[in-house]
Parts: structure tokens; sequence; C-alpha cells
């Protein structure tokens, strides 16, 4: 087993005088402490879910986080890391394979990552080939898809917990009667959940993250006597929404002194696309649940501040009850002897908004989705207990800790190593960070790209078919910080614009046209234009079938022949549904997906118009949605 590169020379010094004067017992002691700290160092990797920069050893003094505090104060804390595309399963592959969306082809959530890339190396998958034992406990990747390849167990999750406290699912229960009463359709009765927020009369073990934990906590043990190294992963949920968490947390803060958001109102100068107009930056989230489903859009007003304050109350006790858990496991490696010889991790998968710009939730390109907490702790480590200005990405954590345990960094990655600020040798490792995200405007695709620089944030928003620059972003963050004004337009900083577009398309590789994320309504040949296999189109009265999506991913493309407006839906397995786009008469929209998914059309007042099921017909695929649906019978 190599020795653990940060281990000095003092060190073994003083070992080796204690053993020649030590008693045979306490000899035998330290002789297996020495073998303990002669391994490859072990991996304690922390992610949580939506988790924005709002911690104490960030600056904010106002949210109790007493554990993750004190870990930086050990740590190197990075103070601006950015994930790749605000969103939970393109930031959690991207990271977990030190490559960019572009490369990994996931930009969404139902985009499986080895359907599109089968021959990818993990992180943990990585260093399970270099004798470590993976263990996963809870959401690393996207719930949907664990990632077999990556561990040597399957992906542990907490069983006997409970959610809604049963007040809240009989409440949810009433008010989807409620709607049906009211004639709503049943795809909106399905999505809808419970309330955003709920503070429960339980112990931490009831519920997801803290049973999780105890149960992390177990196979750690169990890893620390076994004699390889161990990279043990564990993924917590909160603070996602729903914000439910025992009340102990629910007390650290008086809601009526949290402060709200400075700035709700959307940034003078913003393009629409930036927002999109089915995904209102993302606020759609929270429309899902029963206590906000008639909340105003960002484009309309704020939430009430009752409502925000109640947001925000939830969000911040979801974070303190994570807190705990961090602590849990952290004082679990010191109980176990394991801190000298573990490198720890702790990352959120992208940030959040909390009523700026309107708003709330992720998926934009904005500073406050695409920035998130990122603090490693390498054992000896000169640079341990300082933060760190440097900017860097979630890419650059596969190959820091390659290095880091002493392993071969693949040549593959996009990332770079940042253990020279670790220790302490260099202060930057690179110029730029970036982002990018996917997105939907009056019917057509379109690709962001995000760059931050020390002062900058310039977005380019690229036509997915033809690469033009549609819209462009700059902020700057030394005049404005919060991202209030789009300074994009003004005349006298063309050169600057410039400038900012040759260093991003110089550093990030530039996409090829029409973008790999879309496909093309037609493909054109020599001869003209070739028509793709059709889909069989089912009218309403045709029964939807039970969707079984499996195999390689097909592009389809949806195309609306009849004059009504329509609303696309994929049916998920489990019944769930989720919209992808509205298409106006002659629209079209293009999505990979697999044989067996079903898709649904809706009308503007969500009456069903029919169905597709996708078949394996070719590589691409026609679905139309015929002139009159209503005689078409199949």
């Amino acid at each position: 087993m190599k020795t653990w590169p940060l281990l000095t020379a003092v060190s073994l010094f003083v070992f080796y005088v204690t053993t020649l004067h030590a008693k045979p017992q306490a000899a035998e002691s330290q002789i297996q402490l020495a073998n303990v700290a002669s391994k490859r160092p072990n991996v304690l990797f922390i992610a949580v879910d939506d988790m924005r920069c709002d911690l104490g050893c960030y600056g904010a003094a106002h949210v109790q986080s007493p554990n993750i505090d004190r870990l930086s104060t050990t740590s190197v804390l990075f103070k601006r890391a950015y994930c790749q595309q605000a969103v939970c399963n393109p930031s959690r592959v991207s990271l977990l394979t030190g490559l960019r969306p572009d490369t990994t082809r996931v930009w969404d959530l139902v985009t499986e990552m080895r359907t599109v890339s089968p021959a990818v190396v993990t992180l943990p998958q990585y260093f399970r080939q270099n004798g470590y034992r993976s263990v996963a406990y809870g959401k690393i990747f996207h719930n949907p898809f664990p990632d077999a390849a990556s561990w040597d167990e399957p992906t542990h999750n907490a069983q006997g917990v409970v959610a809604y406290s049963q007040k809240n699912v009989q409440a949810l229960a009433e008010y989807r009667q409620q709607m049906r009463s009211e004639g709503k359709p049943q795809n909106a009765i399905d999505r809808m959940r419970g309330p955003a927020a709920e503070a429960q009369e339980q112990p931490d073990e009831r519920n997801f993250d803290g049973k999780q934990t105890s149960d992390a906590l177990r196979k750690m043990k169990e890893l620390a006597e076994a004699e390889s190294p161990f990279f043990l992963a564990v993924g917590y949920i909160r603070p996602h929404l729903p914000f439910i968490t025992p009340k102990q947390y629910w007390d650290l803060y008086d809601r009526a002194t949290l402060p709200l958001a400075e700035n709700p109102q959307i940034p003078k100068g913003m393009p629409p696309v930036a927002f999109g107009d089915r995904n209102l930056g993302g606020f759609y989230e929270l429309r899902g649940y029963m206590d906000f489903a008639n909340a105003p859009t960002p484009f309309e007003q704020p939430l009430s501040e009752s409502q925000q304050r109640e947001l925000r109350h939830g969000y911040y006790a979801s974070v303190s009850f994570v807190d705990a858990q961090v602590g849990r496991l952290i004082a679990g490696l010191d109980e176990l002897g394991l801190t000298d010889n573990t490198i720890v991790v702790f990352w959120s998968d992208h940030g959040w908004k909390l009523g700026e710009h309107g708003s709330w939730c992720k998926q934009t390109l904005f500073e406050l989705d695409t920035h998130a907490p990122l603090i490693i702790r390498a054992p000896g480590a000169k640079a341990n207990g300082t933060k760190t200005e440097a900017l860097v990405e979630f890419v650059d954590i596969y190959p820091t800790l390659c290095e880091l345990a002493g392993l071969p960094v693949p040549k593959t990655l996009e990332g770079v190593s940042l253990k020279p600020l670790l220790d302490g040798t260099a202060a930057t490792v690179k110029d730029a960070a970036f982002s990018q995200f996917p997105r939907k405007q009056d019917g057509r695709d379109y690709m962001g790209y995000a760059m931050r620089t020390d002062r900058y944030r310039y977005i380019e928003w690229l036509d997915a078919q033809n690469g033009e620059i549609i819209a462009r972003e700059l902020y700057d963050h030394k005049n404005d910080s919060a991202e209030n004004e789009n300074i994009a337009d003004r005349s006298e900083l063309e050169s600057l614009l410039a400038e900012l577009h040759s260093q991003m398309w110089k550093t990030l590789p530039r996409p090829s046209f029409p973008h790999p994320q879309i496909q093309p309504a037609a493909t054109v040949s020599a001869g003209g234009t070739e028509a793709k296999p059709a889909l069989t189109w089912n009218n309403a009265d045709k029964p939807i079938p039970t969707a079984k999506p499996a195999g390689d991913y097909l592009n389809v493309t949806f195309v609306n022949r009849c004059p009504t407006t329509v609303e696309l839906i994929w049916l998920g397995p489990d019944g769930t549904r989720k919209s992808y786009s509205t298409l106006k008469s002659e629209e079209s929209f293009s999505i990979r997906t697999r044989p067996g998914a079903v898709w649904l059309l809706e009308d503007s007042e969500h009456n069903r118009l029919g169905h597709f099921v996708v078949e394996s017909k070719g590589k691409s695929l026609q679905a139309e949605i015929p002139a009159d649906f209503r005689s078409v019978i199949k």
C-alpha cells in the first residue's frame, strides 16, 4: 500500500522514537496506528442538495451551521466554486465524471448517463478500480440513476422513515379532491404535492437524512476495520423542497427577524430567455406544492412577505438539520481514529434562489444558482484553515481527489487539480469558471453558456439550431454583486464583450450546431429532405399504457400540426408527469427518449388529446400531432 504523501518525516521520527521506548502493548498499538497511516487515504464524500452558500463560514451570520463551520476551520473553504449546470442530474454527472455537460451529453433530469456515455469511468468507480471500497448512502447521482457500476454495493437508502405527517397526507388528499370537484385535469392533480414546509415533532432518526447518517456511521465502522481504504459517499436530501425537518431546527430561528431578499425584482435588461417562458427561472418547481400552487410568477410580483418568511425559515431549518448530520459524520471519523487519514469533501450540487430576482429554486445561469459550497480537508495540507478566492469548478474535484490519493489522473478529465491551492503553493489554478443551461423560449431551443471571471459574469444564449448569439448578459461584480442589471447592451462595452467572447471560446470547447442537445426536424440529404419514421398517434379514446422506457435513447421530434396549442408531457413508469414543452400550431420540439416511453398531449385546458408510445423504428423519429386529431383513430 502506498504511503500517504502528506505524512511528514517529523511524524515518522516521533513514531520510531516512541515505539523504541514504549511498553510492548503500547508499541503494538503504535504499530497498528502506523499501519493505518501507511494506507492510501480514505475519502468521506458528503453531497448536499440545493444548498447555496448561506452558511456561517461563508459569512451568513443569521444561519446556524456550527458543524460545517467547524469543519471549514480545519479545511480549505472555496469561496468561489461553480457547478457546470444548475440542476441535479447534469451537475452531479459532471462532477462525478470530471466532464462538462456537452461531453457527458446529460443536460436534463431524464437522461441516464450510461445510455449516452456508456464507457465513462466515474470518480467512485475509478477509486474502486484502484483498490478502494466505494459505498454510497442517499443521493449521490440523481435518484433514478444510482449507477451500479460506481459502487461495490447497491446505493443504500434509509428505510422506515417519515416523509409528510399523516395530517399533511390527509390535507393533500383533500386538496386533490377539491381540485377534482373544480374540474382540474388529472395530470395537474397527480403533479400536486403537499405543503412546501413542515416542522415535525419527531427525532432525527425518523427523517431520511437522520436515519441514513446512522446507517452510514455503522458502515464507516465496518469499512474502517477492512484492509482496503474506502470511498464513502453520503448524500443528503435537504435543503431540497419540501422543507421537512424536526421542529428543534425550526426553533433555532425567529421567522420575523430573518433577512429577506434585497433585490426581489427581475434584473434590469435581462433577456426573457434567461428565465424561459415555461421554466420561469426555476420557479415552476415551487408551484408543485399545494400551498404555492397559485403563487404569482416572478414576472408578476414577489411572493407575499409571509410566504417568503415561511420558505426562508424552512430552508434554513433544513440547512441546520443537515449541518447536525454532517457533524455526526465528522465526529464518527474522530471516534474511529480515521481523521488523520481521511480526505473530507463537502459540496452541494448547485445554489438556490430565496426570493432574489423575485424567484425561487434553481435552473438559471445567475451567480446564485451556479455558485455553491465546496470545502476540502486533506490531512496535513498546508492551507487547511484558510479560505481561498480562487475560481474553481466542480469538474476539478475528480482530478483533485486522484492526486491527493496518489492515483494517476486520467487524461480524459476536463478539470484541473486543486492540490496546489490545498498545498498553498498557488493562489489560482484557472482564470474562469463555466456553466451552461438549455432553455426553451417561444417554441425554440437555446443553450446558454456562462463564464465567471474574477470581475464579470458573461453569458451568451445561442440558438441551438445554428449557433447564433440571440442574447448576451454581462454583470459587473465589482459594482453589482447581486446581478441586478445586465449591462451587455452598453455600446462603450463592445470591446470588453468581444474580449470576453474570445476568452470563453478559447477556453471552452465550442459545440457543433445543431447542438447535440437537440435534433433537427428533418435530415437533409443530397436528394432533399429525408422523412423520419413516424410514431403512431393514439387518440384520447385509447387507454394510456404503463410507460416502460428501456434501451438506447432515440431522437424524437414532436410536431404540432393541429391549430390548437398543445402541452407535451412525459409519463414516468410510476405515473409521474413532467411537462416538457408547449407547442403552438406548426411548432416542433426535439428530445432524446427511450423505447417504451409514453408522451401525453393535452390542450391548454388540460384536456387529453392523445399520446405516443416510443417505438424502435430508427435513431431519429417523427411524432406528429395530426391536424384533426379527433378524426384519427388508430
